[in-house]
C-alpha cells in the first residue's frame, strides 16, 4: 500500500506546481500537461498508460482552469479592497 501512495503524492505535487502560470490558457495547458504525465505514470502501474494520460489531461486541464479562476477572483478582491 505504501508504494501505491508515492505516485499519488508525486502527481499532486506536479499538478500543483504546474499551475503557476499567468494566463488562463497557460494555466489550463500546464494543468493538462502535468495531469497527462501524472495519469500516464499512475496508469502505467496497471498497463493503461494511454487511458491514464487522457483522464489525467482532462482532470489537469479542469484543475488548471479552476485554479486560474480562483486566482483571478483573489486578485479582483484585493484590487477592490484597496480602491477605497
Amino acid at each position: 500500500m505504501r508504494y501505491v501512495s508515492i505516485p499519488f503524492v508525486l502527481a499532486a505535487a506536479v499538478a500543483i506546481a504546474g499551475c503557476a502560470g499567468g494566463t488562463t490558457a497557460s494555466r489550463t495547458a500546464t494543468g493538462a500537461a502535468s495531469g497527462a504525465a501524472a495519469g500516464a505514470l499512475i496508469g502505467s502501474d496497471s498497463a493503461n498508460a494511454g487511458k491514464g494520460a487522457l483522464i489525467g489531461a482532462g482532470v489537469g486541464a479542469a484543475g488548471g482552469y479552476l485554479y486560474d479562476q480562483h486566482q483571478k477572483e483573489q486578485e479582483r478582491k484585493a484590487r477592490y479592497r484597496y480602491d477605497y
